[in-house]
């Protein structure tokens, strides 16, 4: 039958995933960082994620689709329900962070002792980045083995400060980053890349990763190579 439905325009989509919070009938997903419309008998016509999307990348369409599915859709929302666990990360939203420049409040923080977070968006995390977005055009990406913040105690200022930061542990999460970061570079202006890793030989892995997502994006941009050792020195 043809009917009203979603269409997404997958190059404007920046991965938000704002779209498939707003779909109550689960037809939206996101897959390898961009939304994608997963059953047609899940979408009811209604758009309730067309103003959820930030970058107007979602419009309807009349074309040939399969009737919507009312019953599915509950035992799909059963099934979802089904499958959450106490250890899912809601807060996985792409968001940019807008730190205050003020002399005087950093002076502040200073004087009673604090120290600021450097922190310019989230999430963290390599494996819940977005492909895209816009905290990426013009960035210095920082991308840093786990332990490395924790090993070095001026880490927020030395690294993090002016850099968008991307965390990841390729033992504990035992994938291959490359093809995410390279999706990273490829389709953002990111205007260089820094890596801190730790001295152990299993962190050589997020240092291969970003090498080989350099390689493939096709780009020439500067990069560099810090190596912190396990007591907190930066190595020559």
């Amino acid at each position: 039958m043809v009917r009203r439905i979603i269409e997404i325009d997958e190059e404007a989509c920046v991965g938000c995933g704002l779209c498939a919070e707003a779909c109550h009938e689960g037809a939206i997903a996101m897959v390898n960082g961009k939304a994608k419309l997963m059953r047609d008998d899940y979408c009811d016509g209604l758009g309730d994620c067309l103003p959820a999307c930030p970058v107007d990348a979602i419009h309807f369409v009349e074309r040939e689709a399969a009737a919507y599915d009312e019953k599915a859709v509950e035992e799909h929302k059963k099934s979802k329900e089904a499958a959450k666990t106490p250890c899912g990360c809601p807060g996985s939203q792409a968001r940019a962070i807008r730190r205050e420049a003020d002399a005087d409040r950093s002076a502040e923080l200073q004087a009673a002792g604090e120290i600021r977070s450097e922190l310019t968006q989230w999430p963290v995390q390599i494996k819940l980045a977005p492909v895209r977005a816009p905290y990426f055009d013009g960035a210095k990406l920082l991308i840093a083995a786990d332990c490395s913040a924790y090993a070095y105690g001026d880490f927020h200022r030395k690294f993090i400060r002016d850099h968008v930061t991307l965390i990841g542990c390729p033992k504990l999460d035992d994938v291959d980053y490359s093809e995410k970061l390279t999706e990273i570079i490829k389709n953002n202006d990111i205007k260089s890349v820094t890596i801190t890793r730790m001295e152990v030989p299993c962190c050589g892995g997020i240092e291969m990763a970003a090498k080989k997502a350099l390689q493939n994006s096709g780009k020439f941009i500067p990069w560099q190579v810090v190596t912190i050792s396990t007591d907190g020195r930066i190595l020559e």
